[in-house]
């Protein structure tokens, strides 16, 4: 069964394919040594939690490969044969396709490397095969001609790597079989699928077991379409879904788009879009991820499902194409016309019209509030609910995002460089995963604890032409029996200002030590003012001045970014303001816009 794309045969359709930055960076390659994960890069992982070491070894060589299959196409030229074939010799003799961070062959086997005759199936082996699927199915013929044998070679490593241990082992976490189901069953699934359609004689069971994975991921997507890993794990995740449910359909003839839940989270990417380059992050999701992300991808499934904001969206993104996305979705990406039409060099790019006003995803409890419509300009509140279980949790229930122009200013940190130790029993040892470091109180000096019981309660969401607003309470996040903590969270619109308000009871919660703070976590350059701080956002948005009731003692803490999956994001520091309210049963918090002639804010009083 051939998959979705033109082969190097079809020499009309690469004839059209523009990627000169793709193919500078592939002719840097020609004569390099081709990056080589060892096995002491992998053992790290046990040693001292270093995952790096090997991933970035292993991507690097991915990449090279992806960039040598795509020049090969456009030019037929066996100087580009010869160079993929190394590349697709490496990979099959590469020990593990598994990233060892993943692979269970230190619990089941003592070692540290991986066991070559107990293959673990993980989202690294499922990428490794596909890409040689759409490599089989695109150069096929010139590997044919060039090099005979290579072809065996893939699909012998093929079955023994990905189709063996999936139709023999069944107890993959990522199945879903336990009712949990996240972004590895969609990614995986959807690579096992196109390799089992390029690479296997008889695909019929392997596909109806993906397809039965499949669908537990589709029964358990929520009917607004939310994603709780957020934006940055859509892509790896429902996207992979619609992806797959495109290889089947152009396979089988079957559209499994009808399902309402899919529908609405093609919508999802856009109604995370605060601005610019930023976006909602929950969990571990940044706020500036790369730009390189398969906009084809959301594009396709957006005409497929009649989506044309998403679809505007997915066009206004457009960047140079980009290994990084992966083999298939690049080789899609650059052969369809719809979208090269879609996305040509003098063709107007759309702004902002996707831009809900408000967006409420009962699902994950997120309410998303702005001032108007099609706009990134003035305030933007996000505010969460949900629970401290989950996916790439931190423990954040409760916390919000104030963005100016779009660009957060009251923000979520993010995530450190995954180590060992983020997927493990130290994950809310690191700093980023507390709630201290979200916006979110400390009752009694006592943080939020993780896991599903801890979780918001009583939420409504209430949105008008007015105003909208989240209410809450966030006493169960909380060890502290018989604590509520009623927030309410509000963007007024006539006034463009933000209004965070809290009320508590709870036993000594008026002591003075252990302290009670709120806590705001900002990026930019803060200056304390009285009863308030101005602070000047990152990329030139507008300044904007937080303000709380006088009396209230505040105290900066400036944490040094050291780690560059933060400061590429949030430059050399984030600061937080601690917000001593020990002596109160109530505080608030304002946030507007730093203008010319700065409105008058409302007495405590009248708040």
């Amino acid at each position: 069964m051939p998959l979705p794309a033109p082969t190097i045969d079809d020499r009309e359709a690469w004839a059209r394919v523009a990627a000169f930055d793709l193919l500078a960076r592939a002719a840097e390659d020609l004569g390099t040594p081709w990056p080589q994960p060892l096995a002491g890069h992998a053992a790290r992982v046990h040693r001292d939690g270093d995952r790096k070491a090997w991933e970035e070894l292993a991507f690097a060589r991915h990449h090279r490969l992806s960039r040598a299959a795509i020049a090969a196409a456009i030019t037929a030229d066996e100087l580009w044969i010869d160079e993929v074939v190394d590349g697709v010799h490496l990979l099959c003799e590469q020990t593990s396709w598994c990233w060892p961070a993943h692979d269970d062959t230190f619990e089941k086997h003592g070692s540290v490397v991986a066991t070559v005759t107990d293959p673990f199936l993980d989202l690294g082996a499922g990428e490794a095969v596909a890409q040689l699927a759409w490599i089989d199915h695109v150069l096929g013929s010139a590997l044919d001609a060039r090099a005979p044998g290579t072809r065996a070679r893939i699909r012998h490593e093929a079955r023994v790597r990905v189709f063996e241990p999936f139709v023999t082992r069944r107890d993959w976490h990522w199945i879903g079989l336990d009712g949990d189901v996240h972004n590895w069953n969609p990614w995986i699934h959807s690579n096992v699928l196109t390799a089992a359609f390029q690479l296997h004689d008889d695909p019929a069971e392997i596909v109806a077991l993906a397809v039965e994975g499949l669908d537990r991921y589709v029964t358990a997507l929520p009917a607004d379409g939310a994603i709780d890993e957020g934006f940055a794990y859509w892509w790896n995740g429902a996207c992979r879904a619609l992806e797959a449910l495109d290889l089947l359909r152009f396979a089988t003839g079957h559209d499994g788009f009808a399902v309402a839940a899919l529908r609405e989270t093609v919508a999802f990417p856009h109604r995370c879009h605060l601005g610019g380059d930023w976006f909602v992050n929950l969990a571990d999701g940044p706020a500036r991820p790369p730009a390189a992300q398969p906009w084809h991808a959301l594009h396709r499934a957006a005409r497929h499902v009649g989506d044309a904001d998403a679809a505007a969206f997915a066009t206004s993104r457009r960047v140079a194409p980009s290994e990084t996305v992966g083999l298939g979705r690049l080789v899609q990406e650059l052969t369809d016309p719809t979208w090269t039409d879609a996305t040509a060099g003098d063709s107007p790019l759309p702004r902002d019209v996707w831009l809900p006003r408000d967006v409420w995803l009962p699902s994950t409890q997120v309410l998303l509030a702005r001032p108007t419509a099609g706009t990134s300009s003035g305030l933007t509140l996000v505010v969460k609910g949900g629970h401290n279980g989950e996916h790439h949790n931190h423990n954040d229930v409760g916390s919000f995002v104030v963005a100016s122009d779009g660009v957060p200013v009251i923000v979520d940190a993010g995530r450190p460089t995954y180590t060992k130790a983020t997927f493990g029993p130290e994950r809310y040892s690191i700093w980023t995963m507390q709630s201290s470091w979200h916006n979110t109180p400390s009752p009694a000096g006592v943080d939020q604890s993780a896991g599903r019981d801890f979780a918001a309660t009583e939420v409504t969401a209430t949105v008008t032409d007015a105003a909208s607003a989240l209410t809450l309470d966030l006493g169960r996040a909380y060890e502290i029996p018989g604590l509520s903590w009623r927030r309410t969270a509000r963007l007024d619109r006539e006034s463009g200002i933000v209004q965070v308000t809290d009320a508590w009871t709870g036993p000594a919660m008026q002591a003075a030590e252990p302290a009670t703070l709120l806590r705001l976590v900002v990026a930019g350059d803060i200056t304390l003012i009285d009863d308030g701080a101005r602070v000047t956002p990152l990329d030139d948005a507008s300044p904007v001045v937080i303000r709380w009731p006088h009396g209230i003692r505040a105290r900066l803490d400036v944490r040094d970014l050291d780690d560059p999956e933060l400061s590429t994001v949030w430059g050399p520091r984030l600061t937080r303001i601690e917000l001593d309210v020990s002596a109160r049963d109530a505080a608030w918090i304002t946030v507007e816009r730093d203008d010319d002639e700065p409105r008058t804010s409302a007495s405590e009083d009248e708040r």
